[in-house]
């Protein structure tokens, strides 16, 4: 039988011990006994997956080894389960285990007690060092880092310096952005499918400049990448509406920078349709995807995950549209056994929230029925308007809509005070809130008003399909209030609507 030298060094640095010299103090021990070496070199400590370590397992099996030298306990494992498991199997086959800088004697009860208490903070030690590298990860993603991955078509690396710092960012490949911006215009016209899109490059030998094959998945990929989009304050707002957590403030979206798509932090298992706790971070380099562009396919994209997961009939075509007026959160449908069938609901009402609820019970049918008519009156007032603002007059509605998003920013953030305010810090609240939001209605009318811009086109098709809404298919449905209605709030009878136009 033969002593078992064991040696693992995960990456080589300058102040970490070589596998080399992990041997020579685990040879020291043998006091020139017969011994094997086995060594991984690369490999983390967090599970037993490596190849030196399984194979001296399988030699202590078939009974070949008496007794296990390592440099340091956590060199073996750096796990409490593994290390366990490992002293049953040393155990079994009466297998001695020894650490040469520690001087562990397995053979005591109060040496097999201090070897736990080791491997302990072992994990310890491994469970801090991902933390801090997950947190320097992150850190380095919100301040517009590359950090690498996959280069997206239709950009290439080039070097540049932020914050002092050397690192890399995007550069537009012409060639390539070409291809994407038909790619994205196809899709924006809701009579292309994806489909669609595959056959028309492929009939007209637009080949892939990087050598793979046009596909429904990758174009859908791409579709739904912020890496191209030229964010502007539209953007901001709809990654706060699929409840993204934002790093950059309002107005910096000024439609220059791209945005980086992060998984954000929090561990989930939501499918990639699903925004919430995702991290947004501008990005270094340009897009090139005007904003309405990226916008009408990012919506489309969703709508069609989101119909696919969805008991059409059961559902309504205003959901996501529809908040309560109290609280601020999403009103959902809900199916009960009497003549009306479906209505909505808040989602922080009952068991799940805080919220009363809206003060009233909506019928689904009802305000389907109510919105249609009102759908119906807003279009009839842009008929005969005209669809000419200049360049500088659009730069403004942008200033404005930035401004109107901050508002209801301080608003959220005055509101979330009003549990532990006194009598002066209330009254201070009130006079604050009301201010801003008479603020905020001046600002959704001038917007309103000035979105007359390139819309006469748009409401025409739009005014069309409603002519016929009794044959519109639920996307059709979902795509026009999408396009006309931002957010309605209802709250104690009274419905608030916010429109796009």
């Amino acid at each position: 039988m033969y002593d078992a030298l064991y040696a693992r060094q995960s990456i080589e640095k300058k102040d970490s011990i070589s596998v080399e010299s992990q041997l020579e103090y685990c040879r020291y021990e043998t006091h020139g006994e017969a011994c094997i070496e086995y060594t991984d070199k690369g490999f983390s400590g967090k599970d037993t997956n490596r190849p030196g370590f399984e194979k001296m397992m399988n030699d202590i099996r078939t009974g070949k080894i008496k007794r296990v030298i390592v440099y340091k306990l956590d060199r073996i494992s750096r796990s409490i389960l593994d290390f366990t498991n490992m002293m049953e199997i040393f155990q079994k086959y009466h297998v001695e285990f020894v650490s040469s800088t520690e001087k562990f004697d397995t053979s005591t009860p109060i040496g097999r007690a201090m070897l736990n208490i080791c491997i302990v903070f072992a994990q310890l030690e491994r469970e801090t060092i991902q933390k801090r590298v997950t947190d320097a990860y992150y850190a380095r993603c919100k301040r517009g880092f590359y950090m690498g991955g996959r280069i997206p078509y239709g950009y290439r690396l080039k070097n540049t310096v932020i914050d002092n710092v050397r690192t890399s960012m995007y550069e537009e490949v012409p060639e390539e952005s070409e291809q994407l911006k038909l790619i994205y215009s196809m899709y924006a016209d809701t009579d292309n499918s994806l489909g669609d899109i595959v056959r028309y490059l492929n009939e007209h030998q637009i080949k892939n400049l990087r050598g793979a094959n046009w596909s429904t998945a990758r174009i859908s990929e791409m579709l739904r990448n912020p890496v191209y989009v030229e964010a502007d304050i539209d953007v901001y707002q709809f990654f706060q509406s699929q409840g993204a957590n934002i790093y950059n403030p309002a107005s910096d979206f000024t439609g220059y920078n791209a945005c980086y798509l992060y998984k954000g932090t929090v561990s989930t298992t939501r499918k990639q349709c699903d925004l919430s706790d995702k991290e947004i971070v501008l990005a270094p380099h340009k897009g090139f995807i005007p904003s309405k562009t990226w916008l009408a396919c990012r919506i489309r994209c969703l709508n069609n995950r989101q119909s696919t997961k969805t008991c059409k009939p059961k559902n309504s075509w205003l959901v996501g549209k529809v908040k309560c007026g109290n609280c601020g959160y999403a009103l959902t449908i809900r199916k009960a056994k009497t003549k009306w069938g479906r209505y909505f609901v808040c989602s922080q009402s009952g068991n799940h929230g805080n919220c009363k609820g809206a003060g009233c019970t909506i019928y689904a049918d009802v305000l389907e029925e109510y919105m249609l008519g009102a759908i119906k009156e807003r279009l009839s007032e842009f008929q005969k308007l005209s669809c000419i603002v200049d360049t500088g007059e659009e730069q403004k509605n942008m200033t404005k809509k930035i401004r109107l998003t901050q508002i209801e920013e301080e608003i959220e953030e005055l509101l979330s005070k009003v549990s532990g305010a006194s009598g002066v810090l209330m009254k201070y609240i009130d006079e604050k809130v009301s201010e801003l939001d008479t603020e905020r209605k001046a600002l959704q009318e001038e917007i309103v008003t000035a979105n007359v811009t390139d819309t006469e086109g748009r409401l025409k098709h739009i005014t069309n399909h409603v002519k016929t809404w009794e044959t519109l298919s639920f996307e059709d449905r979902q795509a026009v209030v999408e396009t006309l209605i931002k957010v309605i709030r209802i709250a104690d009878g009274n419905i608030e609507i916010t429109w796009n136009i």
